[in-house]
């Protein structure tokens, strides 16, 4: 009868593992050290499950060299695997900030890396010879879609904020009404980017009610700027009040204030053509006066993260002068992606088919539907153990835009004939490529509004896979 004494006589030496050959083939791309490290950690992992054996359990225990060897290789290719890394999202919310919010477009892959793969022109001026400007290469295009003087990029929309209270309100107030003081996620607030802009709060109204003379009581002369933030992840409805841009503006005009507009999620197209709630456009807030509009670049616009400032070129260059900008300004791979995507909407006849976030948003109830059949189609004539639906349902926009929004979707619903929603919702998450859904009612529910029909067969193949193993007991 065999003992633990046995088992480990029978662990593989490490210069044996380091001779065998599919190890040799590694060691001709990977670093010794490496993959040494890996061979000793599988060695020690067999160790401590010898000693954790009961004595029932020793003779049936294997230790199988091209197992030990399988393990190694799995154990190399995962650390080498990037953590950031591709997922599937089937959740149906189209900005989901946990799985990246905006997708680029597939199309500007090869400019983007182009770009960032090789020299550029990112600071150089081609035409003079000398040095140039980052922001150049954005701000022509950015001025023609929105209408403003001038504008300039800084890597978030917070960071934006921070930016222009920093230069145009700095130790000077800065009026906002109190319904507008919002946490922006993360637990950062407004009033605390404020602070860290070296600009002093002065809260007006209240938090439904909002009047022209509450603004006009507080104007004194250590005023700075007239604030007004998009409450884009958040509505006040019933008993309320809201002084609007034109009267804003006015009120700037009348005193000889800039006035500033947090737009939050930032879009340039009018989404109620679509059917959906209209968000206010850029756009409109340059048209009616706002001096400097803020906004994201990876929600409604679907770019990239970055925080975009518009507006009235005076108050743009002091920002370009401002220290804190080099602290925060946009990176060469991000102003790329950034650029394509505008530029998308400059010449596309229909950017709401290029840019994925816009088409996502705007499918039709028949685009949606054909997509849920064809996955439907797939998922049931390749699965045998598996209970596959299809349902009525809702997508979101997500990322903190158009919170009351629920865009009408079709559902496929998935459950195992033995194992539950949770045991099949985490083996959906170990997967090579992760499928990310929601779990109702003991169901897995797949929305297409967010899937590509290229990852389709991905989650078969996921499903096929968690099949074998719930067939083989794991």
């Amino acid at each position: 009868m065999a003992d633990k004494r046995q088992l480990f006589s029978l662990i593989p030496k490490v210069d044996d593992i380091l001779n065998e050959k599919k190890i040799i083939d590694i060691l001709k791309d990977y670093d010794r050290d490496f993959v040494l490290k890996h061979v000793r950690q599988n060695i020690e992992n067999i160790r401590k499950q010898i000693v954790k054996l009961k004595d029932n359990e020793i003779e049936t225990f294997k230790i199988e060299e091209d197992m030990v060897i399988s393990n190694i290789l799995k154990s190399v290719d995962e650390e080498k695997a990037m953590n950031l890394r591709r997922v599937v999202n089937a959740t149906g919310v189209v900005l989901h900030t946990n799985l990246g919010r905006a997708l680029i477009n597939d199309n500007l892959k090869n400019s983007i890396w182009d770009a960032v793969s090789n020299y550029s022109n990112l600071e150089y001026d081609i035409e003079t010879g000398k040095r140039g400007s980052r922001y150049s290469h954005v701000e022509e295009v950015l001025s023609q879609l929105t209408g403003a003087e001038s504008a300039m990029v800084v890597n978030n929309n917070a960071a934006a904020v921070l930016l222009v209270l920093s230069t145009m309100a700095k130790n000077k107030e800065v009026i906002v009404s109190r319904g507008q003081l919002v946490e922006i996620g993360g637990a950062f607030r407004v009033p605390e980017v404020m602070e860290q802009g070296g600009a002093l709060l002065k809260e007006v109204g209240t938090t439904n009610k909002t009047h022209v003379w509450d603004y006009e009581k507080a104007i004194g002369e250590e005023t700075g700027l007239l604030l007004k933030v998009h409450t884009s992840n958040y509505k006040v409805l019933g008993f309320t009040k809201e002084v609007s841009i034109e009267e804003l503006v006015e009120i700037g005009d009348k005193y000889k204030l800039p006035v500033i507009e947090d737009i939050g999620s930032g879009t340039l197209v009018d989404f109620s053509k679509y059917g959906i709630t209209k968000e206010p456009t850029v756009q409109e807030s340059i048209k009616k006066g706002i001096d400097v509009v803020t906004f994201s670049g990876d929600k409604l616009l679907g770019g990239p993260q970055a925080g975009i400032i518009v507006g009235k070129k005076e108050y743009i260059d002091l920002m370009k002068k401002n220290p804190l900008t080099r602290a925060i300004r946009i990176d060469k791979l991000t102003l790329a992606a950034l650029e394509g995507t505008l530029r998308t909407y400059l010449t596309s006849k229909n950017p709401d088919k290029e840019i994925p976030t816009l088409r996502m948003l705007t499918y039709t109830k028949e685009e949606i539907s054909e997509k849920a059949y064809k996955l439907h189609d797939i998922l049931r004539n390749s699965l045998v153990d598996f209970n596959i639906e299809k349902e009525e349902g809702h997508s979101q926009v997500g990322g903190g835009s158009m919170p009351t929004e629920y865009l009408k979707t079709t559902l496929i619903k998935v459950s195992h004939k033995e194992k539950n929603a949770s045991y099949i919702e985490k083996k959906m998450r170990e997967n090579n490529i992760p499928v990310i859904g929601r779990i109702s009612e003991e169901n897995i529910l797949l929305d297409v509004r967010t899937v590509k029909e290229d990852e389709f067969n991905i989650i078969k193949t996921c499903l096929l896979e968690i099949e074998k193993m719930a067939q083989g007991g794991k």
